[in-house]
């Protein structure tokens, strides 16, 4: 990618159903990426299985929306091998100053310990990355931020690519033309990421119930 790439190219390209990766965290470089197979999350399809409906109802913590975006990035980077490298902090950093690009963050006593980012457009929902300190921390935020999105009226939920891990949690596979058909439903219908009145308490979400106040 030699031209440079600004926050407006990268909605842009998103409209269209590719994204950047950087080849490690110290590359120079991003590419274009654009997978013959796409990984999506069925909105209404989220598994979540006896045990962890349990470990929600027992799980002392807070969630929390926006409220630490480049802390949760620092938390997907932070691993051996990475490809957010500094031009992806800047760029995604600058979605979420635009409104463009959200994170979903779990706490405990006052420490991330885990948390899911990515971007919204239209009623389109691209997850980039997530990350755990505690075991199941990055489950607990993809299963609240799966029902913020089923609250917001999100008809598209993008992985990226496909993980056994998300597979277990009820994520498919599909063809470039498949999810290129559902990109475009999902951008023409209207959604909020932080609709009016949103609840998202340990009940409703171990349910997959929608409340609002």
């Amino acid at each position: 990618m030699t031209e440079k790439l600004t926050p407006e190219i990268l909605l842009y390209a998103y409209s269209i159903g590719i994204f950047p990766m950087a080849g490690s965290r110290l590359s120079a470089d991003l590419h274009w990426i654009d997978p013959p197979l796409r990984g999506i999350f069925p909105l209404e399809g989220f598994h979540i299985s006896k045990r962890f409906s349990r470990r929600i109802a027992q799980w002392d913590c807070e969630v929390r929306v926006d409220s630490a975006f480049r802390a949760v990035m620092e938390g997907c980077a932070d691993r051996p091998e990475t490809w957010i490298n500094d031009e992806i902090f800047d760029l995604y950093g600058a979605l979420h100053q635009s409104g463009h690009a959200h994170s979903l963050e779990i706490w405990e006593a006052d420490r991330l310990i885990g948390g899911v980012y990515g971007v919204a457009l239209g009623g389109a929902f691209f997850g980039e990355s997530m990350f755990s300190r505690r075991p199941e921390a990055s489950k607990l935020a993809l299963a609240y931020l799966v029902h913020r999105l089923r609250a917001g009226g999100f008809g598209l939920f993008d992985t990226q690519f496909l993980t056994p891990h998300l597979q277990s949690l009820g994520a498919v596979e599909i063809s470039r033309a498949a999810f290129q058909a559902k990109l475009k439903s999902a951008q023409s219908r209207p959604a909020l990421f932080d609709p009016p009145g949103y609840l998202a308490d340990r009940h409703s979400v171990r349910q997959r119930k929608i409340q609002t106040s």
